[in-house]
């Protein structure tokens, strides 16, 4: 089962629908936002530091390398497209993560 925000591509890669708070306490998923899933971020949104803060956040709950995490869309928006390569449990640690949130 696929949340609306989380697709998985023939290839077995996960293409995430996010909505990403930058400049937070602190970085974790925070529920749902619309069909997108909600990620705060410590990092400040200058500069790219938001982006690198949120690839290498999914990156680490995923248990992926970070090269396995790019940006598709949304570089300099709040709505972002992330794509993550395929990896055996990815989608469902991330439905944990998520689910968790709440």
């Amino acid at each position: 089962m696929s949340g609306s925000w989380l697709t998985e591509t023939g290839d077995g890669a996960l293409i995430l629908t996010l909505h990403v708070q930058p400049g937070a306490k602190r970085t974790g998923f925070a529920g749902l936002h619309g069909s997108a899933a909600k990620i705060r971020l410590s990092a400040p949104p200058v500069d790219g530091k938001a982006n690198a803060a949120l690839c290498a956040f999914l990156a680490e709950v995923c248990g992926a390398p970070k090269s396995a995490v790019s940006l598709v869309s949304g570089e300099t928006s709040r709505a972002k497209r992330v794509r993550i390569a395929p990896g055996p449990g990815r989608a469902e640690c991330l439905r944990a993560a998520l689910a968790g949130a709440h």
